[in-house]
């Protein structure tokens, strides 16, 4: 599984090159073939189908679809196959003191893992997880410099061991193989409006896509986009809270803080999965 998170951590960041596969199997050490096989084994779709998916029009097609509108999403309903949605996370706020004191007092640990979307960085407390972010060109850095800029003084520390159960669960909610009792605790403190944001991003189903006007008319608020475009923005459990799901109203989706690239490939593989579930 390393070797494929890591061709495809490569293949976002790379992705306008058009890098082919006999390129990516030697990148990877193996034969064209076999590596095709196990790419499609592990991810769903081949290398190439991948990269077809990673491009500024696919969710213009999207919007074309109707997907974005507030409408269809509800009729839509939630993924049939328990992808990642409210019935699977439980939100679980910190103390006020620990939100004054951004973190001093707290231990977080930071584990790396592989995925099927390449390399995840997920951060925990003892109450649940409370940061999850990507590899930004196969590096560490971004991410740590954003988790310690969350959390200034609380004492960091690196574990990938310690985050495995995390990651598998993760793994095993998106592919629709978890068992309902088990749920995912999250370790997140908010504003009232930014909890509000965050569920009702957990209710945008499977392979739909919304608008930050679409989130603001559910809340009630229709004028207040900008305001729901900042509480997105400020999610730090990406994937776990789905605000990929959500774009500007012109179709752009340069909006995403682990990249464009990123966010295409995870709207791709749900659509896949939408269709395919």
């Amino acid at each position: 599984m390393d070797v494929i998170a890591d061709s495809i951590d490569y293949i976002v960041a790379h992705h306008t090159q058009q890098p082919d596969l006999g390129f990516l199997a030697r990148r990877a050490g193996y034969e064209p073939s076999y590596f095709q096989k196990l790419f499609k084994q592990k991810v769903g779709i081949s290398p190439k189908r991948l990269q077809q998916y990673l491009n500024m029009r696919y969710a213009r097609e999207l919007l074309e679809q109707g997907r974005s509108t507030l409408d269809a999403a509800h009729h839509a309903g939630l993924s049939g196959n328990g992808r990642l949605h409210d019935l699977f996370v439980v939100c679980e706020g910190v103390s006020p003191g620990q939100v004054q004191g951004r973190g001093r007092g707290l231990i977080i640990t930071v584990g790396v893992r592989p995925s099927i979307w390449g390399h995840i960085v997920i951060a925990k407390t003892d109450k649940g997880v409370c940061w999850l972010g990507f590899l930004m060109n196969q590096s560490e850095a971004h991410c740590m410099k954003r988790i310690a800029a969350h959390w200034p003084c609380a004492t960091i520390l690196r574990d990938d061991a310690a985050v495995q159960a995390e990651a598998e669960l993760l793994m095993q909610i998106w592919s629709g193989s978890s068992d309902p009792e088990s749920k995912l605790r999250l370790d997140l403190y908010g504003t009232n409006f930014q909890l509000q944001v965050w569920q009702a991003l957990l209710k945008i189903p499977l392979g739909a896509i919304w608008t930050y006007k679409d989130i603001a008319e559910n809340l009630g608020r229709a004028s207040a986009s900008r305001a729901v475009g900042n509480a997105v923005g400020a999610n730090p459990v990406s994937l776990f809270i789905p605000c990929h799901r959500v774009i500007r109203a012109s179709g752009i989706i340069d909006n995403y803080g682990w990249g464009s690239p990123r966010k295409k490939l995870l709207l791709a593989m749900e659509a896949m999965g939408a269709t395919e579930g």
